[in-house]
């Protein structure tokens, strides 16, 4: 193996090593389950997040499971248990149970009954709910009634019936956010998009092919994949029925300052965007925004950017939600140890970028 290859294999392991440690002085709850940390001079393994007394960092190895730990000849610390579920994940399979609830309700658990269904206090329950999800119980069923009516609208008979299966009390609650919910009048989003006008184009890109869309508010979607009629179909099954135009010339030009963007991402993203989500996805995405070319950021940053350093999760979820690649730099959002993590549109696609960045 020459000489070069072995410097910088040892050096990314110093870098993993280090990233790890930083982990563990921060004692990062996100890193639970992802490795363990072993103190020779105790002979015992913990969590990144164990709030024993700082081990001194020349006495501490690493590793990847509990398992290869006590393989080592390491024993499992009482106190943060780390061979164990850990309380993050606990917390995890309430919520879940507690989603499960409010998704088969027919109409809004209240939290008392949310509470009592997963048996906790309902005080105790909304917090843990928030950490989890980085919204309240309330938000969340919200946003699965809305979820819920865009499903319904397109096989009901009419507005009305889908309105009442969905769970909602009254056509008047609903209409009073109904645009918030659907992107446009309920009967237009019933019928598919009709007259809703989108423009679009694919051209090629380094990245393969790219799409770009938007409303006459703004860039709605820039997809990327391999196949172009691909990325057409993942547009069109959004709104079946919604006009789609070919770009012409001014949209061309559009589509040009997109991929500029995309092959030189030093340059500022100027167009405007028009991007539906909830508040919290929003959040995310404009701290996503923040991240200069060149620079990532942990999902745990984020999380406390937004104030919701708990949510780690539910930022990952966001990233992934996110309809408009680079334009919303979600691939600059790495695990705490350096690695990439899913990317919408592939990984090698986020290394590509983030390697063309870290060369501006």
């Amino acid at each position: 193996m020459p000489p070069e290859v072995t410097l910088k294999s040892r050096s990314h392991r110093a870098a993993a090593a280090d990233a790890k440690w930083t982990a563990v002085v921060a004692r990062d709850t996100s890193c639970d389950g992802t490795f363990v940390y072993a103190v020779s001079t105790t002979g015992v393994y913990c969590r990144p997040s164990c709030p024993s007394r700082q081990a001194n960092r020349v006495n501490v190895s690493f590793y990847d499971t509990a398992a290869h730990a006590e393989a080592a000849g390491f024993r499992a610390c009482k106190r943060c248990k780390p061979n164990d579920i850990s309380h993050d994940t606990k917390n995890t399979v309430i919520v879940e149970r507690a989603c499960r609830v409010i998704e088969t309700s027919q109409e809004r658990p209240a939290l008392a009954e949310l509470a009592a269904a997963v048996g906790l206090s309902p005080f105790h329950f909304h917090r843990v709910f928030k950490s989890v999800t980085g919204v309240t119980p309330n938000a969340y069923a919200l946003a699965h009634r809305q979820k819920r009516i865009r499903n319904t609208l397109a096989t009901r008979a009419s507005v009305t019936d889908a309105i009442f299966d969905a769970g909602y009390n009254s056509g008047s609650r609903f209409y009073a956010s109904a645009t918030e919910a659907l992107g446009m009048t309920p009967s237009a989003f019933r019928r598919g998009g009709t007259n809703t006008c989108m423009m679009f184009a694919i051209a090629n890109c380094s990245l393969g092919a790219v799409l770009v869309a938007a409303t006459k508010v703004g860039v709605s979607a820039v997809l990327l994949g391999d196949d172009a009629e691909a990325l057409l179909r993942d547009l069109q099954d959004r709104f079946p029925n919604a006009e789609l135009i070919g770009g012409d010339k001014d949209f061309n030009d559009t589509t040009a300052k997109v991929i500029g963007y995309v092959e030189n991402p030093q340059d500022t993203f100027k167009l405007p965007l028009d991007v539906r989500g909830t508040v919290f996805q929003h959040k995310v995405w404009e701290a996503l925004r923040k991240i200069p070319a060149g620079a990532t950021a942990t999902y745990s940053e984020i999380a406390a950017e937004i104030g919701k350093p708990a949510a780690v999760r539910a930022v990952a979820s966001a990233c992934a939600a996110n309809p408009v690649a680079v334009a919303i730099p979600c691939h600059r959002v790495v695990r705490t140890n350096g690695d990439l993590s899913g990317y919408r549109w592939g990984i090698e696609r986020k290394r590509k970028l983030l390697n063309r960045e870290s060369k501006t």
